[in-house]
């Protein structure tokens, strides 16, 4: 890394952990938030140093000479997405970015084979007015080099890694010299794991965007939104889109809220259509699933909340047990994490404990970082807990973060024996030894009023 750019990153770095007040447009009991300059720089810094480290590693594992990638303006490819740097919000015209393996001693060569320098990571090495062909330019770039194995963001499996479209293969392959077109290979392993791979510096901030997203969350199960007998689920969701918007932060689905009670039907377990609107009366447990987007990074959290009736100080003794089974059903499902475990596999040994200790359970856990629904390896989707082909079978590696999402039925005995559905999420990290949670995971009932 440029040692200006890694003096500002580290700076910033400690900003975000150890500021001593928040900002003036941060309430104070929430985390410090950037302004978007120093964002920009603290995004820079991290993606200057993932060059330097995750590209070669990654390269030297799958065995791979030279990676390409290549995208049109505002029809990106969503890796060359997070390499752009923070003042780049989309390609420019055809952006194609080269990474050439040139070996432990001298590193991997980064090459932009368009009309502009890509920041100070990537230089442009492409002049028209010497060869006005884009792709022949890319061509003459591989010759000289002569690799062995050239990838391509080209896979039927993952859509993070599909992203070069059909009219620019087929350019490229007709600008190639054939003697190179049996050494074309899919970069879906470079794709994915330069998407899932957490660096060091990320994930010293990390906790810190998640405790920022939790602190929203309570903030909106709370009296200060919410007035039983008048306040709406959907009143809530609005909300809480109103106050990422005023903290100048991103969200990447809209926030859902919905209600169970021990006067209405048992939870199904579909979730394939929303809950409709619903006033917030005393003795709901709520749930709320919310995420928000900052630093180029995403959070995926589901808590729940029990509204008093006036005669109560807690929640009943069977929603508070529910909980205990819905966190044990996390201890469960992350004590099945092992480097090199697919997901399939995972999921299968998760459900089996489950069941031998009578948990009705359903998992349904992806990774989360530069995506909401991230690269890496699926374990479970809520219709297929038989396991998901593919997906499914990509296998788990070290320093990836994961949103831990699953749900447990269990019986209330306060509302008749109703089944109800304790569906939480909470973001993760796995280090290749064990699963910690980025930001502690419910294990006590949110109350309102608190």
């Amino acid at each position: 890394m440029h040692k200006p750019i890694l003096a500002v990153a580290l700076i910033l770095t400690a900003t975000l952990l150890f500021a001593p007040a928040p900002r003036a447009h941060a309430q104070a009991d929430l985390p410090v938030i950037l302004p978007m300059r120093e964002r920009a720089a603290v995004v820079d810094g991290w993606l200057e140093r993932r060059f330097e480290t995750v590209i070669p590693a990654l390269m030297r594992r799958e065995g791979i000479d030279l990676w390409i990638i290549s995208a049109r303006e505002y029809n990106e490819d969503p890796v060359i997405e997070t390499m752009l740097p923070a003042t780049w919000l989309a390609a420019r015209r055809r952006t194609i970015l080269v990474f050439f393996d040139q070996g432990s001693d001298q590193g991997v060569e980064r090459l932009a084979v368009a009309r502009y320098n890509i920041g100070t990571s990537f230089k442009a090495s492409w002049a028209p007015e010497e060869e006005p062909d884009q792709w022949k330019r890319l061509a003459q770039v591989i010759e000289a080099r002569d690799p062995q194995r050239i990838a391509l963001n080209r896979s039927a499996t993952f859509a993070l890694a599909d992203g070069l479209t059909d009219t620019e293969y087929d350019a490229f392959q007709a600008a190639l010299p054939e003697r190179f077109h049996n050494r074309l290979v899919s970069g879906e392993p470079l794709a994915i794991g330069w998407l899932e791979t957490r660096t060091p510096e990320e994930m010293a901030v990390y906790p810190m965007i998640v405790r920022l997203a939790r602190q929203i969350i309570h903030e909106g199960l709370s009296e200060k939104v919410i007035q039983p007998g008048v306040t709406t689920t959907a009143d809530v969701e609005w909300w809480y889109r109103d106050r990422i918007e005023a903290l100048k932060l991103d969200t990447w689905f809209h926030p859902s809220v919905d209600i169970q009670r021990d006067d209405t039907g048992e939870r199904s377990g579909d979730f394939s259509a929303r809950a409709g609107e619903k006033v917030i009366l005393p003795g709901d447990l709520l749930h709320v699933d919310f995420g928000i987007t900052y630093l180029r990074f995403n959070t995926d959290t589901q808590q729940h909340a029990y509204v008093l009736k006036p005669e109560e100080t807690n929640a009943p003794d069977g929603l508070v047990k529910a909980l205990a089974v819905g966190n044990r059903l996390q201890d469960i499902l992350t004590g099945q994490f092992k480097t090199g475990r697919s997901g399939n596999d995972i999921l299968a040994a998760a459900l089996d404990q489950a069941r031998n200790e009578g948990i009705k359970a359903t998992i349904y856990t992806h990774p989360i970082g530069f995506h909401g629904h991230a690269a890496g390896p699926t374990i479970g989707l809520w219709d297929q807990q038989g396991g998901l082909p593919g997906r499914g079978d990509y296998p788990l590696y070290p320093h990836t973060a994961h949103s831990i999402e699953l749900n447990a039925a269990v019986k209330i005995p306060e509302w008749g024996g109703k089944e109800v559905r304790i569906m939480l999420e909470e973001d993760a990290y796995f280090d290749g030894e064990g699963v910690w949670y980025i930001d502690p995971r419910q294990t006590e009932m949110l109350l309102i009023p608190r």
